[in-house]
């Protein structure tokens, strides 16, 4: 496996961008919640924190090695945000962060299909 290639290097940053938005985003809705109910809030960025640490440190050791398990373990990030999306879920209202999350996500999973996924060979 090609682990220091040009389109793993970019997939490994565009979910390490996503997993460091979702560690911020859970530091401040844990510190300071917006109105409403601040346990949940607080709650809620709690899990974001566990969600991007473990998102973090899975980009930046066995991803960014090429492990295969680690490739897929990543797929919750699409998964998770296009599910935000669709049901319209918090965090925010606009939703143009979802998007964004989305898009890096899927480009962080697709770019380095061919290291991840490497076509069998057959032998004669």
């Amino acid at each position: 496996m090609e682990h220091n290639s040009a389109r793993l290097k970019a997939a490994w940053i565009c979910l390490l961008i996503v997993g460091i938005g979702i560690l911020i985003f859970g530091v401040v809705a844990a510190v300071a919640p917006g109105a409403g109910d601040e346990q949940l809030m607080r709650a809620d960025g709690v899990a974001a924190i566990g969600m991007g640490l473990f998102g973090v440190l899975i980009t930046l050791l066995p991803f960014r090695c090429g492990e295969r398990w680690a490739w897929y373990a990543q797929w919750y990030y699409p998964a998770a945000w296009i599910a935000h999306f669709a049901g319209g879920l918090p965090p925010g209202k606009d939703h143009v962060h979802q998007v964004v999350f989305i898009v890096l996500s899927l480009a962080g999973l697709l770019l380095p299909v061919r290291v991840s996924l490497p076509r069998a060979t057959t032998t004669a």
